[in-house]
């Protein structure tokens, strides 16, 4: 070992950094500690990164399904008010009483204006969830593909605040880590 370089430990359970010789780790308070050369990349307690990917899974999966959930009630809706069916209850100050549309109905519906916003909402609900359940699939299966398309549906969820920022940051923040992509790759090829 070159001179000035000390031993990198790292804790085999938690992957906590250590100080050489250190008996036992700081943050989790485990014994059992496991020595790296420098340059080697230290990879996780497999269990607990099969753990930590497991509930990321979980999460995108929970996340598709509140996803589609709110989607769709939302997109029905859209559909309803703009299409005129919801009767008396949207007429207002967009409204005529003429055919049983609304005003608003035919300003969208006009020549160069179908309900294009909202098929181009189911469309994108039916991309954003997919991609969500894909990530979700891939990460529970270990999947070569799923760490990937996860860090891709992380980036994408990001701007859907709170729930889509949230498990965008948690998937970015344990994916993009050295160590448990090692562990991922780890566990893809197992």
């Amino acid at each position: 070992m070159p001179e000035g370089l000390e031993a990198l430990m790292y804790c085999g359970g938690c992957g906590q950094a250590l100080v050489a010789g250190q008996a036992f780790c700081p943050q989790c308070g485990r014994t059992n500690v496991v020595d790296v050369q420098p340059g080697i990349i230290p990879v996780p307690n497999l269990s607990y990164l099969e753990r930590r990917f497991n509930a990321l899974s979980v999460g995108w999966l929970l996340y598709a399904g509140l996803m589609i959930f709110f989607g769709v009630i939302g997109l029905f809706f859209a559909e309803a008010f703009l299409g005129g069916w919801m009767g008396n209850w949207a007429h207002g100050p967009f409204s005529g009483f003429d055919h049983g549309h609304s005003r608003l109905h035919e300003f969208f519906n006009g020549p160069g204006m179908p309900l294009f916003f909202v098929r181009l909402g189911w469309v994108a609900l039916a991309l954003r969830a997919g991609l969500a359940v894909a990530a979700g699939v891939g990460l529970r299966q270990k999947a070569p593909w799923g760490r990937w398309v996860a860090i891709v549906a992380a980036f994408f969820s990001l701007f859907s605040f709170p729930l889509g920022t949230a498990i965008g940051i948690w998937t970015l923040i344990v994916l993009l880590n050295t160590s448990n992509a090692a562990g991922y790759e780890a566990m893809a090829q197992g």
